[in-house]
Order: C-alpha cells, then structure tokens, then sequence
C-alpha cells in the first residue's frame, strides 16, 4: 500500500473556544492515522502570522505529498496565506460544523474555510477541501484522493526518463517537447544514442542473461521453440536497458523499437518492453516519452505496471473497444485462463514477444497529448473482460463507461494520439484532481 504522506497545520483564533478546537484537532489527528494518512509533521494550532512564519521555516525542510489545513475555529486568511505563499505542497484545508445548541457559536470554521478558499482563488493557488466532521467517510475518502493526486504531482518533478534514440519518421504521435515536459510536469529525460546501445547489447554474455531466460522458460511454455539467437538478442536488450535505468536511476524507459532492432540487431525490441514493464519500470515503444510518463503516473497511482498499447478495433453493437500491441503488455496482465507464450512479431517475423490476452479487471486509460498543440490529459475507465484472441501478440477486450462509439469518436474528432496507457484498477478521480493540480484541461474518453 502506498505511504500518504501529509502535514498537518491548524489553524484558530484565541477568540473561540480553543479548548473544544485542541481536544477536536487530537481527535482528528487519530482519524487521520486510521485512515492510512502517515502524519510527517504536526503543527499546533496557528493563531497568529508570526507563528505561521515560524511553522514555515520548520516544513520547509519536511518531506510530505500534501499540506492539510484544519481550520479548526475560525480566522481570517492570513494565516494560512503565509503557509501558501511560501510553500508549493498542494493544499486541502477542513473545516467542521458547529453542534447547533441555541447558545455560542464556539468554532465557526466554515466561514473559515469560506475566507481561505477566497484568499486562495484570488492567489490562483489550487485546493482541495472538505466541510464534514472528522469522522466522515465521504471527506475522508476525498482527502486520500487528493494525497494520491499530491503524491503523483511531487513525484513527478524529480522524475528522469531515459529517451533511446528518437521516434520513428511519420509518427508524430510520439513527439517529444522536452522543455514542455520540464516546465508542466518538471520531468527530466535522459537521451541515449541508439547506436550506443546496440553496441552494448552485442557485448552481453550468454551467462548474463541465463536467469532471466530461466525465468521466462517457467512462464512461457513455448521459448525453446524459437529461433534462439533471436531470443538472446532480446533478452540482452532487456538486460542493457535494465543497467541503464538502475545506473541512471531512471524512472521509465522509451525506446525506438523499430526499424533497427529488425533490421540491426535481428531481435524484438518488445519482449524487452513488456518484462521492463514487469519490473515496474514503465517502457514503451517507438520513442513515445509523452505515453512513458502517461504509464508512469499510473503505475505511481496503482502501484502496479502500467502498459502501452493501441486502440485497434471497436464493436459498436457489442460496445467492445480492442486493445493490442506486437507484444509488449507485461505478463502480470495475461489472463490466467490461459498459458502465455513466446511468439514472433507479426510483420517482421522475429522474436521475442509475448502472447496472450488480458485478464479481467476495472481498468484505467489515460494519455498525456497533445492533440491540437497543448498538453492535456486524456482519461477514461472501463473493464477488461474476458475474451478469446483478437490478434497474435497482446491483446484485450475493455468495455469503457462510455459507449465504444463515443470512445472511437473521442479519440478520432480531437486527433488523439494512437497510443494510450493502461493500468488496472480506478483511478479516475485521482488522475482528475492530478491535472487540477499541473492545471491541465481534462478529455474524458
């Protein structure tokens, strides 16, 4: 399970009742920790600017993916504009109602709340926020959404992409703006020469891709079966990218897989992919970095691999929308209702890949394009159902929540790239307070 870091700040005004705010803001705190939230520093309750100040100096130093204010009573907003002017950390602030008792307004925080939510629009700063009590499932369910978001963003910033070589001629889908990608999102990329790196998967020794040919032998019951020098060349592949990334310490992977591992080095380039994907390191093919850090944030959000592949066929009368690609989804996806195999791509006739179909499951998709010459996030959610072989290599049938007419409409009006992202589970709502906070527009598929 992933760790939801926060810091807590309260915030009050000596004027209420802060006897009732100290006991209400400890009650919370455990409520917090209930609820999985991993509490990395507490303030106390911050009264005046002076003290806002002071609790500035100690967070800056304090690793955590999201400020929660509790405006625990109420106040004005200068307080909590002294955090948000000095900090970056995504903000949720809280507030909580009044017992209705016919005597003393003794909190007052939701005109509190009212007050900062102002302040931090005027500010353009983006929040996320909650008016419930502290024991609320629903608030509490919108707060570890919005850290999951936190998470992503912060992580994201410090992220490094390896880059080897560029994208294929004529697939433009797969363009790279790096300096797009480092002020939106602050991700780096690391280029490699393509010419680089098939010196270096030549130099692998048999001995040092034995494990892992072992390994796949157990998964793939067919291996033996195909042309071996082959096999090795991908295998070697994999073993060079994987060096390259822990040297690196690299997050992702994007490779440009065609022509020249057919034509060079006589191998795939995509069973290398999908076991890198296995690895939790997301890889893609054919250079496509903006579909890498796509598969990166999901894998962040769903702490499992994170796929590319493309949208292929749809059957509008079914409401069937298919996904394949050569062979690069990672195995941990393939339907255990039937055994993997290694195969050879389909037009090139080399190996290695895998085959299989998709396991059922809710699935997300998602893609950071940009179709019409600006970032945005494309998203959508659906199931993978069980299903026979749409195609040799990997494939899989998803029902989206949306008809697959709209879906192929959506994807064909607005020139989306043909390349999306996919991980299993729903994460909708996290990948739509995400783009909140890198202030990208939102395409639903």
């Amino acid at each position: 399970m992933k760790k939801l870091n926060i810091a807590l700040v309260s915030i009050g005004r000596v004027n209420f009742d802060m006897a009732l705010a100290e006991a209400v803001t400890e009650k919370f705190r455990s409520q917090l920790i209930m609820n999985g939230l991993r509490i990395v520093t507490q303030e106390g309750i911050l009264t005046d600017v002076v003290a806002a100040s002071e609790a500035v100096e100690r967070l800056r130093g304090q690793e955590f993916d999201l400020m929660l204010v509790f405006q625990v009573t109420f106040a004005d907003s200068s307080i909590l504009m002294t955090l948000a002017d000095n900090l970056e950390f995504p903000i949720f602030i809280w507030g909580i109602p009044d017992e209705r008792t016919g005597g003393r307004l003794r909190l007052n925080s939701l005109c509190g709340i009212n007050l900062a939510a102002h302040a931090l629009t005027l500010n353009q700063r983006k929040y996320g926020y909650a008016f419930a009590p502290i024991d609320d499932n629903a608030a509490m369910g919108k707060l570890r959404t919005a850290v999951g978001a936190a998470s992503v963003y912060r992580r994201l910033k410090s992220a490094r992409i390896g880059l080897v070589g560029q994208h294929p001629d004529g697939m433009d889908t797969c363009h790279l703006d790096t300096a797009a990608l480092q002020q939106r999102l602050g991700v780096g990329v690391k280029q490699f020469d393509l010419d680089t790196v098939f010196t270096q998967i030549r130099a692998v020794k048999p001995e040092q891709i034995a494990p892992v040919r072992t390994k796949l032998e157990k998964q793939l019951d067919n291996l033996t079966e195909l042309d071996q020098s082959q096999v090795s060349g991908t295998l070697s592949t994999y073993q060079v990218l994987k060096e390259q990334v822990k040297e690196n310490q690299l997050d992702a992977m994007a490779v440009r897989c065609w022509p020249e591992f057919f034509t060079d080095l006589k191998c795939s380039a995509c069973g290398a992919i999908s076991m890198l994907t296995d690895d939790n390191t997301p890889a893609s093919c054919e250079a496509d970095m903006n579909g890498t850090v796509t598969q990166l944030i999901l894998q962040w959000l769903s702490e499992r691999p994170a796929f590319g592949t493309d949208i292929v066929a749809a059957d509008y009368e079914k409401d069937e929308v298919v996904l394949w690609h050569c062979g690069l989804m990672p195995l941990a996806y393939a339907d255990p209702a039937s055994q993997p195999k290694a195969t050879i791509h389909s037009n090139r006739e080399l190996a290695l890949l895998m085959e299989f179909t998709l396991k059922p499951g809710p699935v997300t998709v998602a893609r950071l394009s940009r179709a019409g010459g600006e970032l945005k996030l494309v998203i959508g959610r659906g199931r993978a159902i069980s299903s026979d072989k749409s195609f040799s290599g990997t494939s899989g049938v998803i029902r989206f929540d949306h008809p697959a007419q709209e879906v192929i409409d959506t994807l064909l009006k607005n020139g989306l790239e043909h390349h999306v992202a996919v991980t299993y589970g729903d994460h909708y709502d996290e990948l739509l307070l995400l783009a909140e906070m890198l202030d990208l527009p939102v395409l639903t598929l």
